[in-house]
């Protein structure tokens, strides 16, 4: 971690990028997914974001999608660390790393307790687990990890949580707060961190203009990079084609 990794991420991430749907009825096929992230980047998203839950890799779906693409950074919002085990995550996040460099970012977070059940775990303190977490993910494994370094990023909306990605990560991703909250999130943070915030950018939220003006007040308060995206049960189909028509204003040089 150092302030050379978090401003690399910064110029790559750029300021706004896309949250890739989350339907929960179906998964959509790998060249359904292919396609989205070529058609993202066309349309001039730099990077793009998916979710993880008990039950979906996300950085074996970022392995496709980082091979489908020419240079778009894909992050994990976020990976969850009930999974897979804290080595496991970090060979994996740098074999990507090392294979498509600069262009991953890893997003942790502790879930839910449900997940941790699942699973067999028990779930402790999300801070105490989250920090025992970030602490083995370098512990040597039983075979080694590639060389490479990438940025990792914390999921936290609280202040604890915020201070522990001060502490010991590149940064940190709320998620679906208002511009204060992000404004709060750097205050903890300091200026050397990296800030991601997901803002809802579902057609409920208003039209281009006015999500266009919301991404804007994120990144006054302070965020790095805001990505955008739908409601959770989204149709993959249907929430692409509103990232796609939202690009142009969301992507206008301010």
């Amino acid at each position: 971690m150092s302030t050379t990794t978090v401003e690399a991420a910064r110029r790559a991430l750029g300021p706004v990028g896309a949250f890739l749907p989350v339907p929960t009825t179906s998964a959509p096929p790998a060249d359904l997914q292919r396609d989205a992230v070529r058609r993202l980047e066309r349309s001039g998203y730099p990077a793009a974001w998916t979710n993880e839950g008990i039950g979906k890799d996300a950085l074996v779906q970022l392995a496709v999608l980082l091979a489908a693409t020419e240079q778009m950074v894909f992050g994990t919002g976020i990976a969850n660390i009930w999974a897979r085990s804290p080595q496991t995550t970090h060979a994996a996040a740098a074999l990507l790393a090392q294979a498509y460099p600069g262009r991953l970012v890893l997003g942790l977070g502790v879930g839910y307790p449900q997940q941790a059940a699942t699973v067999g775990r028990e779930f402790g303190t999300p801070l105490a687990t989250m920090r025992d977490y970030l602490q083995q993910m370098t512990t040597p494994g039983q075979l080694p990890a590639p060389d490479a370094a990438y940025p990792r990023i914390i999921a936290a909306n609280g202040p604890k949580m915020l201070a522990l990605a001060s502490e010991i990560t590149d940064g940190a991703m709320p998620a679906m707060v208002q511009p204060d909250v992000t404004a709060q999130a750097r205050r903890l943070l300091g200026p050397d961190k990296l800030l991601v915030v997901l803002v809802d950018a579902s057609a409920g939220q208003g039209d281009a203009a006015t999500i266009a003006a919301t991404v804007r007040e994120h990144i006054a308060a302070g965020a790095d990079h805001v990505t955008v995206g739908m409601a959770i049960g989204t149709d993959f189909t249907t929430g692409v084609d509103r990232l796609e028509h939202l690009a142009p204003a969301l992507l206008e040089p301010t």
